[in-house]
């Protein structure tokens, strides 16, 4: 059957749109590793997977809203895909990162056992929070093209993908990509310890402590917008929530 007339199905736009959170907006083409890969394993070609991750990208509002726009011809089962992320991070991250994982078993052909869901969510802790906390910081580093937000430090041995409200406090966006922040491993300490902050126009701000102590990491900064992702833009309410929660102001 020919790649024109193969409908796509729900776990290949699943395991596809996954690929979309991980992989830079300006790198999507045919020649990139990560898309040739997936190409192998759904057996499609890469210039299909790059079209489909351009598609996703045209329901992307902090693309969308920002004048970078996707593809035109993305379908109603790509929209659904979408939503269904947007509304459920933690359920079809899982979901996307068991398949990849099983998809890649089967064309290996390695005997390699596959991972089930049971009752279609849950799989072992351990293996839960490997996907997850790999996800979360994958997807992050590739929204800041991983450069830290505030320094510019690009060294990913040196970065952090920083929840903006934390692990514990808020389930539903865990795995929420616009709950996150790249920062280098200093000011992700300072941020997770409630010493800066960020205002509505993505500005710096700093505590009260830290102004008494005019350290040039800091002081130097302060007022400093924030670099901005290339997609999955930091939700306001989150932010306003860690000033009004965390912040020591």
């Amino acid at each position: 059957m020919s790649e024109k007339r193969r409908l796509w199905t729900r776990d290949e736009l699943i395991m596809t749109f996954n690929l979309y959170c991980k992989i830079e907006f300006s790198k999507i083409n045919y020649r990139h590793p990560l898309i040739i890969s997936l190409a192998k394993i759904l057996g499609r070609t890469p210039s299909a997977i790059s079209w489909k991750l351009v598609n996703f990208a045209s329901l992307d509002s902090s693309l969308t809203d920002r004048g970078i726009k996707g593809a035109i011809n993305s379908s109603k089962l790509d929209k659904a895909i979408f939503d269904e992320f947007i509304n459920d991070w933690e359920s079809l991250v899982e979901e996307s990162e068991i398949l990849l994982i099983n998809y890649q078993s089967s064309k290996e052909d390695n005997n390699t056992e596959t991972i089930k869901l049971k009752d279609g969510k849950e799989v072992l802790r351990t293996v839960k929070t490997r996907i997850n906390q790999s996800f979360f910081r994958e997807t992050i580093l590739s929204s800041y093209n991983s450069t830290c937000c505030l320094t510019g430090i690009d060294i990913p041995e040196l970065l952090i993908a920083s929840h903006i409200i934390p692990w514990s406090k808020d389930e539903k966006n865990r795995l929420n990509p616009r709950n996150g922040l790249c920062l280098n491993s200093l000011h992700d300490k300072a941020f997770d310890r409630g010493l800066i902050s960020f205002d509505k126009d993505y500005k710096l701000i700093l505590s009260y402590e830290l102004k008494k102590k005019k350290n040039r990491y800091f002081s130097d900064l302060e007022g400093m917008k924030m670099i901005l992702p290339k997609k999955f833009l930091p939700e306001l309410k989150f932010l306003q929530y860690h000033q009004e929660e965390i912040f020591k102001g």
